[in-house]
């Protein structure tokens, strides 16, 4: 059967949140937020393409502009198959109408979350998408017992997310953790009220677990926790300004995150590092952070 390929509606909300879930279960995902990334983050121009196949969906692309670059023409798409709709055209279909979509938006290069499998990556390969930067997903039982908190140097002071009474400080410390992050595509055009539609305001942010780190008033590092609401906890982004680096701070920022994270009743913790980011990698195998899966950035120019 031809697979027919839509825009997702309302309806498709808690079947998509359940194809993600169980083809990446280390991802935070619900049907509160893919209704959120439809609107909150207007400069992406989010938008979400099902594919059926006469027994419900079968597949969904997730696409979109990646505004934060200062280079233009960047979109993503990211694909999803039910293992049992994969050889039945699925992937082709929902591939084509995605790249439709983000050329109708005037995206000239689109990159493409790929997991570390055969089958994916050949199908990539196949059409044009060329592996970058490859991530690594890494997982923690939250019933563990987690290694001594490290003490803050003098002078810095922990806190939680929901103790900022303004969320600037964050973004200036965000931003400036992310000019030498490795990956593909940088964060170094994205202003201060996109940057709160996009982080600040989503739904899965737990303000109550992400933690600061603050010294005279300036955030010096931070660790931001995504959750569904239920016994997932993902590490959305643990960083610390350069000057800050070498005193152990990623790790008492995380450490006070993940430790809150258990009596708030969530069991399982993921993290993802882009594999040539020693220092963060280093950081979570000291946590018992363990690989658990892998993923390939893909790029492709798409024609004119």
């Amino acid at each position: 059967m031809v697979p027919t390929v839509r825009a997702a509606g309302p309806a498709d909300l808690a079947p998509v949140a359940d194809l993600l879930r169980a083809a990446r279960p280390h991802l935070v995902v619900t049907p509160e937020l893919l209704a959120w990334q439809a609107t909150g983050k207007p400069a992406e121009r989010f938008g979400m393409l099902v594919a059926e196949a006469g027994d419900g969906i079968a597949g969904v692309a997730r696409t979109g502009l990646l505004y934060e670059s200062a280079e233009p023409g960047l979109g993503f798409v990211n694909l999803v198959v039910r293992p049992e709709g994969r050889g039945r055209g699925v992937g082709s279909a929902l591939l084509a109408a995605a790249e439709e979509r983000l050329a109708g938006l005037g995206v000239r290069r689109a990159y493409a979350r790929v997991v570390d499998e055969p089958a994916p990556l050949a199908f990539a390969e196949r059409r044009g998408y060329r592996a970058g930067r490859r991530s690594v997903i890494l997982g923690l039982d939250l019933a563990a017992a987690l290694p001594a908190a490290p003490d803050p140097p003098a002078g810095v002071r922990l806190g939680t997310a929901a103790e900022l009474v303004d969320p600037r400080p964050l973004y200036e410390a965000d931003l400036a953790a992310a000019a030498d992050e490795p990956g593909d595509v940088g964060m170094d055009e994205i202003g201060f009220s996109d940057w709160r539609a996009a982080y600040w305001d989503r739904p899965d942010l737990d303000r109550a677990l992400s933690t600061v780190a603050t010294a005279d008033g300036v955030v010096v590092a931070f660790s931001l926790a995504l959750t569904d609401g239920r016994d997932r906890y993902l590490s959305g982004m643990t960083g610390t300004r350069s000057g800050w680096r070498g005193l152990g701070l990623a790790r008492s920022v995380k450490h006070a995150s993940l430790r809150a994270a258990r009596p708030a009743g969530f069991r399982w913790a993921s993290t993802i590092n882009d594999a040539g980011n020693d220092a963060m990698r280093a950081v979570n195998a000291w946590f018992g952070y363990r690989p658990v899966a892998a993923e390939w950035r893909h790029l492709r120019t798409l024609p004119k």
